[in-house]
């Protein structure tokens, strides 16, 4: 009997805000396969996730997947293609025995989850597996929670940019909505601040750093944070006066 593939939610950071049904996943699989952004390093996932269950008699498989720009539609990057299909032939292994798996990713599974590309690899490779997609918490919700800003109120148009776009069409998406959410902002925050003040909604910006960690910290006026070393846990909302 095959086993059964979990891409679950864990929320943005803080244990308390993973759903119970993640948590309850968590619980009975004994096998957690957790990304982690660099080779050797710490899953910011496995983190949260052993906050909330005891991981003690789990076996915990950490597989790095590389930090690099994913264009859909083009081929992928050979080092991330090969993570996806090792990440995918692991699975598989344990799936064929008739062992659950468990992919802890961190947020919504829906939002730029490295989980769905397993998923997708999966399939690629005619697995038979079961699937179950559990949402969780995202940063964007997160983010506007701790901003105290709503997302989207009446008939307010919302879109969710990764600010590594190029500023042609960063700027393009800004003038066909009322809200944005800039996810990925650490590493642009120069460019994208350069941006906002062109179009004159600097002033309209909150930029929540380590969401719903411990160390949280919202800065009301993104300006402030420019040369500064932002944390990659970095979420920007900006509202249209």
């Amino acid at each position: 009997m095959q086993g059964t593939f979990y891409l679950v939610g864990v929320g943005p950071g803080d244990p308390q805000l993973m759903t119970l049904k993640a948590a309850g996943i968590l619980k009975k699989c004994d096998i957690w396969f957790v990304p982690s952004a660099f080779e050797n390093g710490g899953s910011m996932a496995l983190k949260i996730a052993a906050g909330a269950v005891e991981q003690n008699g789990k076996t915990i498989l950490s597989h790095r997947f590389p930090m690099k720009q994913v264009h859909r539609g083009q081929p992928a990057d050979p080092e991330v293609k090969s993570a996806w299909q090792e990440a995918a032939k692991t699975i598989m292994g344990h799936l064929a025995a008739g062992r659950d798996v468990v992919f802890p990713t961190l947020g919504d599974p829906a939002i730029y989850s490295t989980g769905f590309y397993v998923c997708e690899t999966l399939q690629e490779y005619g697995s038979p597996f079961q699937v179950e997609i559990v949402p969780g918490v995202s940063a964007v919700g997160a983010s506007s929670a701790a901003s105290a800003m709503p997302l989207c109120l009446g008939d307010e148009r919302l879109v969710v940019i990764p600010a590594t776009f190029a500023n042609e069409r960063i700027r393009e998406l800004l003038n066909l909505c009322d809200v944005a959410v800039f996810m990925k902002v650490h590493k642009v925050m120069p460019r994208l601040v350069g941006l906002l003040e062109e179009m004159g909604l600097a002033g309209n910006a909150v930029l929540v750093e380590r969401c719903s960690l411990e160390d949280q910290k919202i800065w009301t006026d993104v300006r402030e944070a420019v040369g500064r070393e932002i944390h990659y846990f970095s979420t920007m909302v900006v509202r249209k006066p």
